[in-house]
């Protein structure tokens, strides 16, 4: 790269920590904890607009057409679109955004018009065409068995009219009346929905019962008798603001599969509207969630703890932080998973649900930011149990709920198993008695799967997050990445097993750096800001000093840190989150946050080489 300069220079990376620090604080709210702001996204918008136009669309008409005008404003060249501005056409995202371009009805002013047409030709090429067996065809190839996003989307395009006069024939039904039993055989049942999709399996279910209805007299009058305990069910795993998940996508897919079915003025449709009225942004557009607060506030604690003493956040902000994490934590069951309490979700929103990388996330933050009061311990207790409960047979760790190991996220994956794993250690000396003894035995449990989960190249594959110019849009450099993160700072590192795992991670990600010093989800993937930082993270303190200089040399010309590059900072967001299966989202702190950590854990080997 044209005018790298020294990283080991160290007045001038002091200047880029120093820089990245104060960006950071400055990034932080009035509460003392971290937001950031999600991507837009088209799919987002054409399910919300559609929910709208199907619940009322005379009365939604303004949020309608300003999301339809920013659906034309974002459209591909090519005339597709994909989850983020500027992420490559897919086919779920096309066929949805098409879809909701019938509520323009035959009024739609000329560019909706050109829009459209210019969609069409995209699924054309994508699909092969645009009847109802291409694109029952090309979904169930996006998403083999699973069904919870391929069924809800084809569900809005038939009632959009997209597939035809007899479509609904072509849209699966969904056995609503399954998810009645009792949560306890959910794991027993071949579900094909996750964990988190209960209510659109529940809304859609009714869809499609309503629409094209059983053809046997007896399910047809069992299922019209099971409807209404169906709603109550919705509603009660209903948050208090109306927004399922805290997504607009999620509540749209109810929204919008609820007032299909003839419920249009049922509370729970008339809480999902005003929620998604209520997200909708200034532009016209919707994100795929409220904020990731939880997520991101443990990074970012992380990322200040890497720097030592002279990085540390301020005092005051510490113990505000400390508190808030205290005041997320689930003290019910949850509704949507059952999951019992004891555990953190994603943000500090009604919709947050508990799962296991937040927990484990907020578990390794709590003792990094000072003194543990009883309170704090007592919370932590009731985490590590929440944990190691919902560790899987296999010894890994899932994202919601135990037992859920048939479908693509709800089974266990290693970066969140490496995550749990270094809450478990941290926690450890603080456990008694029969405690004590399950940590030590899911701890071992953790790293006998993340023992057979590494491939034969050292690398790991991560669960919600991957990249969009990969093969198979995997990103073993996060997986990988993530996993040895987590594994070199276990008080257990020394152990043989350990070891090798890391050493074995460590050089793949040298082997998988591309020539310009940046790291892409693979080898050839281009360099993104979030990957490179995971890499030189893992790697700095073991020996790679090479690879470690070179990344750094890029992050600093990428960012603007460097000294004498122009412009001032640029942390630019790649799209390498997934919300749902193959969706995409990019979060605007994710680049900062990393940065910030990476600089910071070259800085001390730094300081440890000439100490």
């Amino acid at each position: 790269m044209a005018g790298q300069v020294d990283v080991y220079e160290k007045v001038e990376l002091d200047e880029a920590l120093s820089a990245a620090r104060r960006y950071l604080l400055t990034q932080a709210n009035a509460a003392g904890f971290w937001e950031g702001r999600l991507s837009s996204s088209a799919l987002a918008n054409a399910v919300a607009v559609f929910a709208l136009a199907q619940v009322d669309r005379a009365a939604h008409g303004e949020p309608i057409r300003r999301g339809l005008r920013w659906l034309a404003d974002t459209v591909n060249a090519d005339g597709g679109w994909g989850d983020t501005p500027g992420s490559p056409s897919n086919l779920s995202a096309t066929i949805l955004c098409w879809s909701a371009l019938s509520v323009a009805g035959t009024e739609a002013e000329p560019a909706l018009r050109r829009v459209e047409r210019s969609a069409e030709a995209w699924l054309r090429r994508a699909a092969g065409g645009l009847g109802p067996s291409d694109f029952v065809r090309s979904l169930k190839a996006r998403y083999g068995t699973d069904n919870t996003f391929s069924v809800p989307i084809l569900a809005m395009c038939a009632l959009a009219g997209r597939l035809g006069g007899d479509g609904w024939r072509f849209v699966p039904g969904l056995p609503f009346e399954l998810a009645l039993l009792p949560h306890r055989v959910y794991r027993w049942i071949r579900f094909s929905v996750v964990s988190y999709g209960i209510p659109a399996l529940l809304a859609i279910g009714g869809l499609t019962h309503r629409h094209r209805p059983a053809r046997c007299p007896l399910t047809r009058a069992v299922r019209d008798r099971l409807f209404p305990r169906a709603l109550r069910l919705v509603a009660d795993m209903q948050p208090s603001h109306g927004g399922f998940q805290d997504s607009a996508v999620l509540t749209g897919f109810v929204t919008l599969g609820l007032a299909g079915a003839g419920c249009r003025d049922h509370p729970i449709v008339k809480r999902g509207v005003q929620f998604l009225l209520s997200h909708c942004r200034e532009d016209g557009s919707w994100p795929i969630d409220t904020n990731v607060a939880t997520w991101l506030s443990a990074l970012a604690v992380r990322a200040f703890d890497a720097g030592g003493p002279a990085m540390a956040l301020p005092a005051a902000q510490r113990r505000a932080l400390s508190a808030w994490f205290l005041a997320q934590q689930h003290t019910a069951e949850h509704p949507m998973t059952h999951a019992p309490p004891g555990g953190w979700g994603w943000t500090d929103q009604p919709g947050s649900i508990p799962d296991g990388d937040d927990t484990a996330g907020v578990l390794a933050a709590l003792p990094k930011l000072g003194d543990m009061d009883d309170r704090t311990r007592a919370a932590g207790m009731r985490a590590l149990n929440w944990l190691i409960g919902l560790q899987n047979a296999d010894g890994g760790m899932p994202t919601f709920c135990r037992g859920w190991g048939k479908l693509p996220f709800d089974r266990s994956c290693p970066d969140i198993t490496a995550h749990a794993l270094l809450a478990i250690d941290q926690w450890m000396p603080l456990a008694s008695g029969p405690l004590r003894k399950r940590l030590e035995r899911a701890g071992a449990r953790c790293v006998c799967y993340l023992q057979r989960k590494q491939a034969s190249d050292g690398s790991w594959l991560p669960l919600w997050f991957g990249n969009q110019l990969a093969a198979g849009e995997r990103s073993p450099v996060y997986g990988t990445a993530r996993a040895l993160l987590s594994l070199r700072e276990l008080t257990l590192a020394r152990t043989a097993p350990i070891a090798a795992m890391i050493e074995r991670g460590g050089a793949f990600l040298v082997r998988a750096q591309n020539p310009d010093g940046g790291w892409g989800g693979a080898l050839g993937v281009p360099s993104s800001t979030e990957e490179t930082a995971l890499a030189v993270s893992a790697l700095a303190g073991a020996d790679h000093a090479e690879s470690v200089r070179r990344g750094t040399n890029w992050l600093l010309q990428a960012t603007g840190l460097a000294a004498g590059a122009d412009g001032g900072l640029r942390f630019e967001a790649a799209p390498i989150g997934l919300y749902f299966d193959r969706l995409w989202y990019a979060q605007e702190l994710y680049p900062a946050i990393f940065t910030f950590e990476a600089l910071a854990r070259v800085r001390r080997l730094e300081d440890g080489k000439t100490g």
